[in-house]
């Protein structure tokens, strides 16, 4: 019996592995999924490596008055359960994204991105965002600075998903604020902030726009990343909180 015992727990162990390492390469997919693209170009160099240009084939958009949250593959970086499915937000929503670095004010969309807004401002409130780093700045065609993972590795969600929204014509202009993701209908906590007009396919939920603050995005970028072009940013930018009006 010992030695059955003693198979038996290894074969769970086994798998146990095995769950680790496809929840790890499915929150590593999240990665880098941001990338700068112009018109008849296939490939962007970026930061001395190559990505492919990954592009949507259809726009979902979220149906109804409900918002439906799904259970991420990779587990919470920061389990703050899930938003209410019926949006606290249905017209624009003032937030102040504080930071190390200076305080950023912006306006969300409520009505166009009304799940999306709904997620964000969950999270804001559970404190989900508190004390974690702006993990990506990118500067050339693509000009972001990319934030809302906890771990700070690029790979961190709250352990749901949620569907696109507001990508139609959708484009990323100085002062956008806008979701990343690893694929259409993949969003999460990660949020990129667009400093200068940046070259992008219409597939990332635009869900709001910088009011005031963009000086303290400029000065960000200004000091770099590093590796340089597509890299964490060679200064700290910590999030010390993200307080919603009125809540």
């Amino acid at each position: 019996m010992a030695g059955k015992d003693r198979k038996k727990q290894l074969a769970r162990q086994r798998y146990e592995r095995q769950q680790q390492r496809r929840a790890e390469e499915a929150a590593r997919s999240r990665r880098l999924k941001i990338i700068g693209s112009a018109a008849a170009v296939a490939v962007v160099a970026a930061g001395g490596g190559v990505f492919m240009v990954v592009t949507g084939d259809e726009e979902s958009t979220a149906a109804g008055p409900k918002c439906d949250y799904k259970a991420a593959q990779a587990p919470a970086a920061k389990d703050v359960g899930k938003p209410p499915g019926k949006p606290a937000y249905t017209g624009t929503v003032q937030a102040t994204l504080k930071t190390n670095r200076g305080d950023v004010e912006m306006q969300l969309y409520g009505e166009k991105a009304p799940c999306t807004v709904n997620s964000f401002a969950h999270l804001a409130q559970k404190n989900y965002f508190d004390k974690t780093p702006c993990h990506r700045l990118t500067s050339g065609g693509l000009n972001v600075l990319q934030c809302g993972d906890p771990t700070g590795k690029g790979t961190g969600g709250p352990g749901y998903e949620f569907v696109n929204e507001n990508t139609k014509g959708a484009t990323y202009s100085e002062g956008t604020l806008a979701m990343a993701n690893s694929g259409p209908d993949t969003n999460g906590s990660q949020f990129f902030l667009v400093y200068k007009d940046s070259q992008l396919d219409p597939d990332y939920t635009v869900f709001g726009k910088i009011t005031k603050g963009l000086d303290v995005l400029t000065k960000v970028a200004g000091d770099g990343s590093e590796p340089k072009g597509d890299g964490a940013p060679k200064k700290k930018v910590e999030i010390e909180d993200i307080a919603i009006a009125g809540k």
